[in-house]
């Protein structure tokens, strides 16, 4: 009777270890991988349009810059960029509403707040265009998305869709609107 209680005991045991290990055997083995996600650096292509006024050429130049800067939501970036455009403002001789549109950039380091500020940006840039050009085109994109599907505008020096106000959550969304020349 020793036995049979022994070797039911061991069969048992037998039984329990055995079927851990398949247990251990059938789980997957997880393991933990960093990952660090890649975000390309969008360029602005070059100004192909002449201006007739140098100064309202550096205006335009460096608010293409700042453009690439929200392009790339780099915070950073655009309040630097739109420090160099207030200088360019300066230069040229423009009204304080737009000297102040982009001191809102300059003093923003939330992205959000740098786009919104930028639609005042692009409308004081876009009045300097007018009959500014002696060659060229300057484009006038638009994205109906931006700002809860309000829509804004912004100008470019290619055809190509960068949208500023999305970066790469949207980067192409937007159209022409309009040409300049």
């Amino acid at each position: 009777m020793k036995k049979y209680r022994f070797l039911t005991i061991l069969l048992l045991v037998i039984t329990f270890v055995s079927c851990a290990d398949n247990k251990k055997k059938n789980e997957p083995e997880i393991k933990t991988v960093e990952t660090k996600a890649e975000s390309k650096t969008y360029a602005a292509d070059e100004v192909a349009a002449e201006f007739k006024d140098e100064k309202i050429a550096g205006v335009f130049k460096q608010y293409i810059e700042l453009k690439t800067a929200l392009v790339n939501t780099n915070a950073e970036k655009a309040s630097q960029e739109a420090s160099n455009l207030m200088t360019a403002f300066a230069n040229a001789g423009v009204d304080k509403v737009a000297l102040q549109a982009a001191q809102n950039i300059v003093e923003s380091d939330d992205i959000k707040k740098q786009r919104t500020a930028f639609v005042a940006v692009t409308t004081e840039v876009e009045k300097m265009m007018e009959n500014a050009l002696s060659s060229g085109t300057i484009y006038k994109q638009y994205c109906p998305m931006a700002f809860n599907n309000k829509g804004a505008y912004w100008l470019s020096e290619s055809k190509d869709i960068m949208n500023p106000y999305f970066g790469d959550k949207m980067l192409k969304c937007g159209r022409v609107d309009a040409e300049i020349q």
